[in-house]
């Protein structure tokens, strides 16, 4: 083989190859995990919400909140990729990895917003589209783009987008708001803080790396237990909201107590180092509770349903 042929061949074998874009990559953008969370929660404030939807538009309801909710992280992960590419959580991202273009996530996350808000509007009501909006506009204005990078308080504000999801599905079935879809958003409000506190606590490191102010990176490890320990504690009354106002009964009421006292626990464990990995376990936890505490709401309207 000639020296041309040959220095052909090794820059042939040398040349990286391209990522090629899958569709994955593309689902990827729109957060499943968050979405499952997202769209549970959803539901469970249309199908506790007093009146009547049917059950085909109820779908469509459930299907616009997951469309906004995959909006919203696709237009997050577009702005957000300039730190994704240095933390070891999110370095893997469709982004940051080059199997997406920035350009590309920027556009799907506009259009699905656009297709969401559009279809409850137009197949729903206006409330719930309002709602939807709103909480599109709250995840990439408020928290992506201003309280990210601004304070420590970031996921305390910024936290209320995620807390919109019961609120749209009761607003889908009733055409407003009440003082018991209030009580659901409070509940994931107050859940938020102590649930991504726990990740950011052995995740500190990462934030830190590309400047991201989370509580542990300013405050330090023993402030943020502190405040973990402290919304926990305010949690606890307030999942109890719904059975005091007549909305759910005693299995419910039983259920948040119990589960409530329990991730107390955690938050205690962490605050007082009981052990290493005790933030992991809360945070796993604390998935956990969001998604049997909305479940017993369900479980407790079908047994009221059926004992009457």
């Amino acid at each position: 083989m000639s020296k041309t042929a040959l220095d052909q061949t090794l820059t042939i074998d040398t040349v990286p190859a391209i990522p090629v874009s899958t569709v994955r990559d593309y689902f990827t953008l729109l957060k499943p995990g968050v979405m499952t969370l997202v769209v549970f929660t959803g539901a469970v404030g249309l199908l506790i919400a007093p009146g009547h939807i049917h059950p085909f538009l109820a779908l469509v309801a459930i299907a616009c909140i997951a469309v906004a909710s995959g909006a919203a992280a696709s237009i997050n992960m577009w702005y957000d990729r300039d730190i994704d590419q240095h933390m070891k959580r999110t370095m893997n991202r469709p982004i940051p990895a080059g199997r997406v273009p920035a350009d590309e996530a920027l556009s799907l996350g506009i259009l699905l917003s656009i297709v969401s808000v559009t279809v409850m509007a137009v197949a729903i009501n206006l409330a719930a589209a309002a709602l939807l909006a709103v909480s599109i506009g709250f995840y990439v204005f408020v928290y992506t783009m201003w309280l990210k990078r601004r304070t420590p308080q970031n996921i305390v504000i910024g936290g209320a987008a995620g807390a919109f999801p019961p609120m749209i599905g009761w607003a889908a079935v009733t055409g407003g708001i009440d003082l018991n879809s209030m009580a659901l958003f409070m509940i994931i409000f107050m859940w938020t803080p102590p649930h991504f506190w726990a990740l950011a606590l052995f995740r500190c490191g990462d934030y830190a790396k590309v400047g991201v102010p989370m509580m542990p990176v300013v405050a330090g490890d023993l402030a943020t237990k502190k405040q973990m320990l402290f919304y926990t504690i305010l949690l606890l009354p307030v999942t109890l909201v719904p059975y005091f106002t007549g909305l759910l009964g005693l299995f419910y009421a039983a259920t948040a107590a119990m589960t409530g006292l329990w991730f107390l626990r955690h938050a205690w464990r962490v605050l007082r180092n009981a052990e290493e990995k005790a933030p992991q376990k809360m945070f796993g936890y604390s998935i956990l509770y969001l998604f049997v505490l909305f479940g017993a709401m369900v479980a407790d309207i079908w047994l009221e349903g059926f004992i009457t």
